[in-house]
């Protein structure tokens, strides 16, 4: 039986899991061992653990790490809490792998922890690059910490070989997100109605804003400038998540819950969920604001984004997306022609580059069959004298 440890921190990684851990589930010489961490802990992030067991899951371990604050010195003494919280789990358990995703600093305490233990590890979405956030950092040292990697695109996985991995490490998977977008069961508009106590006579429009890590000093300005914005979209429900637990996001928050308060039409959310974030997705007018999941898996809904700002800067798009600075009048002009009858149509003819909806297939086959060697933990690194090599993507 082989142990694989998954850690999850936060509704940013799980509905990205989900496909992946069904998939893991369903083999019978695999155990799966969920350790729960980060904002899925933390009552002012809506304690997201509960979602987990919803989604019919047991969690087998839980690392508190974030503490109340949300300053730059807060975040980093979160890292070190959850180093040792994960180390704990890793010297109980004992694991054969570890998984872990995306570029949150919690998930990159998960990742440093295991290098004593010389656990092989295994990354989703690695390779990718969003240049106005500290995230950039976290993601390529957590490639460097990893000796399997699942990227996103074939993009994705040259730049991994270009961090110095050998190719054969790397597997051009898809975004795991894509295979549950494909196949979560849809709310109605009126159980969605329902779900965010709203209703929905016409298509709302979906407010994702995070903080921009690199210019964490401007949260409020920016959050300032969405929501002018937003007060000159007419006859649309709004629909508003909160931010996630990165540097100054009270800033966000605070401007959220007081926008919400003043208008009937306006909803902030504490946690949707997969199915109701992807069921918003698919009735949506709209999506504003500087989410992966805008560029990631909008697109399978051909859903039109505005995607404002340096957040997501670096990763490529679908043709759904519309780019735009940070300032009222720059998201103004984008929601003008996101909200065009010309732009929703060409929307409907968009592909996602993303992938073809079978990543955790992908991943879950490379997990239960590559062999637990030195050859693994031993790593080497290539350099890239002459060009990059050509990986071949499966979609």
């Amino acid at each position: 039986m082989r142990t694989v440890c998954v850690v999850t921190v936060g509704r940013s990684d799980w509905g990205l899991y989900l496909p992946i851990l069904q998939c893991l589930r369903a083999e019978p010489g695999m155990r799966l061992h969920l350790v729960a961490a980060g904002a899925h802990l933390a009552a002012g992030h809506g304690r997201t653990d509960a979602g987990i067991l919803r989604d019919g899951f047991e969690i087998q371990d839980r690392v508190p790490m974030l503490l109340a604050a949300d300053d730059a010195v807060s975040i980093a003494m979160s890292m070190g809490l959850g180093t040792i919280g994960f180390a704990q789990v890793y010297e109980r358990v004992r694991p054969d792998l570890l998984l872990v995703l995306g570029d949150r600093f919690e998930m990159h305490a998960a990742a440093a922890a295991a290098v004593p233990f010389r656990l092989p590890t295994a990354h989703v979405h690695g390779g990718e690059v969003t240049a106005g956030a500290i995230d950039d950092c976290f993601r390529h040292a957590i490639t460097k910490y990893s000796h399997l990697h699942f990227a996103s695109t074939a993009e994705h996985g040259r730049r991994i070989v270009q961090l110095g991995e050998e190719p054969w490490r790397v597997t051009i998977s898809g975004a795991p997100g894509l295979d549950h977008a494909g196949r979560v069961p849809l709310l109605s508009r009126d159980e969605l109605s329902a779900r965010v106590g709203l209703t929905l006579t016409q298509s709302p429009v979906l407010v994702t804003q995070h903080p921009v890590t690199l210019q964490s000093e401007r949260a409020g300005e920016q959050t300032d400038a969405l929501l002018r914005a937003l007060d000159t979209v007419a006859g649309h429900p709004i629909v508003m998540t909160r931010p996630n637990a990165d540097t100054r996001n009270t800033d966000i928050l605070e401007r959220l819950e007081r926008f919400a308060a003043d208008r009937p039409h306006v909803r902030l959310v504490s946690n949707l969920g997969t199915q109701a974030y992807f069921s918003l997705m698919s009735q949506a007018a709209v999506m504003v604001g500087n989410s992966s999941s805008g560029i990631i898996e909008a697109a399978s809904f051909q859903l039109p984004v505005v995607n404002i700002g340096l957040r997501q800067e670096g990763r490529p798009r679908s043709g759904n997306v519309v780019d735009c600075d940070d300032s009222a009048a720059g998201i103004v002009a984008a929601l003008k022609r996101a909200l065009s009858a010309e732009f929703r149509e060409y929307c409907l003819g968009v592909q996602n580059i993303y992938g073809d909806g079978h990543a955790a297939a992908r991943i879950v086959n490379v997990l239960r069959t590559v062999e637990l060697n030195e050859r693994l933990l031993i790593k080497r690194f290539v350099d890239c004298e002459g060009g990059l090599p050509e990986l071949s993507s499966p979609f």
